[in-house]
């Protein structure tokens, strides 16, 4: 939730005023070409300003770019290992500051404290991770077809990159762009989510304060139309990694493919949790409660549909919908509290819409349903843990994604129907597969439409050391984190050394090498 201000407040002292922020260009904090700011408010309390923030122009996006171009020669030459010195060193600030980081993250977009821990957790360990990738950036060598003849491919970094991050990880999808992207030897310019933006300028101010030069890391701030597709449009950004609404990547995935640009989207999703007839019931029950529910179903990998077998459905809702309706809902700073707000207006009204749209399809209310408006909810985006059943696979709730508390649960009347629900959205991240047969759990690997097979395990969970990305809508084939996070940020350069003292023609002298003829 943001709103325009013309004339930015003065820096405050952390308790006082709301503070003040600028991009983050070259080093150190600037205002806007501007002088414009927005608000970013406390899901859990509107009353509470969290902080104004620079509402940028092109010019800024220009400003930020001239900075990453200018830096970009000496990172490159800056040896591999050193640059993995500074990633390390930010995983030891970012370990330092974790319960700064983590409550920061509470009040600005509103996911419980221990998830909030977790998200700079994966921040931490992937700083980790690619500071071992320093000493691994590995190329290839392989046999030439002719003889004194010496092939090798090494890996360059891209240049520039732009890098467009959401809400609901602030730091951890930072970090999963930014730290292989830095480690490769590449600059950067990240554009964050409006609703988070003190999360990212924390993120970005540790990095540079663990020694980054100025000007390889820099951070503008503003609308997506303004600030985003002014660094897509920037030709000195070679390539651009994008998480976000598939109607989003779609626009910025198009544009770039004119520019002739690399472009890295990862998008939407409607996974699924099957539920075998053989399931254990208990643990496919919490692992249903949390993929549903876990920030809110805030997840592009929330387990939006329940697929289960018709053999166990009756038990199965029975006690999902008294696990759901013991769910506590509050503010995310309570350890009490398991569910805390949307992140904004605008989607509390999305989940209440699609409500709406669940009850006129003809699917059954289990529980829930309703924004919370009274007492401790009422200056917040609260919304009932939500779940459906009866549904129809081919009901909007269950084909649409909806980013919010909302679950449909859908019988089915055998494994193969099972794979075949789980298979028939336009999405494919994350599919999960409850079952004690084994048979069955290897099929569901090799069947199941998806980035990501979980088996006996909800949607949501994947770590940082292997990749992650979708299928069909749910991206363009690129893959973040793992050591394949380091492809998409490097080119290939092929090189041949011939050490022969004479001419060889690759693919026209082989009958000459084998002594068919004389050469």
């Amino acid at each position: 939730m943001s709103t325009q201000t013309k004339a930015p407040e003065a820096h405050a002292a952390k308790g006082g005023k709301p503070q003040t922020y600028g991009n983050y260009i070259n080093g150190r904090q600037v205002k806007s070409e501007s002088g414009e700011t927005f608000a970013s408010y406390n899901p859990a309390n509107r009353d509470e300003v969290i902080g104004h923030f620079a509402s940028s122009t092109p010019k800024d996006v220009k400003a930020a770019v001239d900075a990453a171009a200018k830096a970009f020669p000496l990172w490159k030459a800056t040896p591999a290992p050193h640059r993995a010195e500074i990633i390390l060193k930010a995983a030891h600030l970012l370990e330092t500051r974790k319960e700064e980081l983590a409550q920061t993250m509470v009040r600005e977009m509103g996911k419980v404290l221990k998830e909030a821990r977790g998200d700079v957790q994966e921040a931490i360990d992937m700083a980790k991770y690619m500071a071992g990738e320093g000493r691994r950036l590995v190329g290839q060598t392989v046999p030439s077809e002719l003889p004194n003849k010496f092939a090798m491919a090494v890996r360059q970094p891209i240049g520039v990159v732009g890098l467009i991050t959401p809400w609901n990880f602030p730091i951890a999808i930072p970090s999963w762009k930014t730290l292989p992207a830095l480690v490769a030897g590449n600059t950067v310019v990240i554009k964050p989510a409006s609703d988070t933006p003190l999360c990212a300028l924390m993120f970005v101010e540790i990095l540079n304060e663990a020694g980054l030069p100025p000007g390889v890391l820099n951070l503008v701030t503003g609308s997506g139309s303004k600030v985003g597709m002014a660094l897509v449009e920037d030709p000195r950004v070679r390539a651009v990694s994008l998480t976000g609404s598939t109607e989003v990547g779609r626009r910025v995935a198009g544009r770039c493919g004119e520019l002739m640009k690399k472009i890295s989207c990862e998008l939407g999703g409607k996974n699924a949790i099957c539920v075998m007839e053989d399931a254990n019931i208990e643990l496919a029950l919490e692992g249903a409660l949390w993929g549903a529910f876990g920030t809110a179903g805030q997840r592009c990998t929330a387990a939006s549909r329940i697929i289960v077998h018709k053999s166990r459905y009756e038990e199965f809702c029975k006690a999902f919908k008294a696990r759901t309706e013991a769910l506590k809902i509050g503010y995310g700073l309570d350890p009490a509290n398991e569910v805390g707000p949307v992140v904004s207006q605008g989607q509390l009204d999305t989940v209440k819409e699609y409500v709406e749209i669940g009850k006129k399809e003809g699917a059954k209310l289990l529980c829930g349903g309703h924004a919370l408006t009274d007492g401790e909810h009422a200056k917040g985006f609260f919304h009932e843990p939500t779940v459906f059943c009866d549904v129809k696979a081919n009901m909007r709730i269950a084909q649409e994604e909806i980013f919010g508390p909302v679950t449909a649960i859908i019988p089915v009347e055998s494994f193969e129907e099972a794979l075949e629900v789980a298979n028939g959205t336009e999405f494919g991240l994350s599919l999960s597969m409850y079952t004690q047969d084994v048979n069955r759990a290897f099929k569901a690997i090799e069947e199941l439409e998806s980035g990501i097979v979980y088996i006996n395990a909800p949607t949501i969970g994947a770590e940082i050391q292997l990749p992650f990305g979708g299928v069909k809508q749910t991206g363009n084939g690129h893959r973040e984190a793992g050591s394949t996070a380091i492809d998409y940020f490097t080119e290939w350069k092929s090189i041949y050394i011939d050490y022969s003292g004479r001419l060889q023609k690759a693919q026209i002298d082989t009958d000459a090498i084998t002594g068919k003829v004389n050469p």
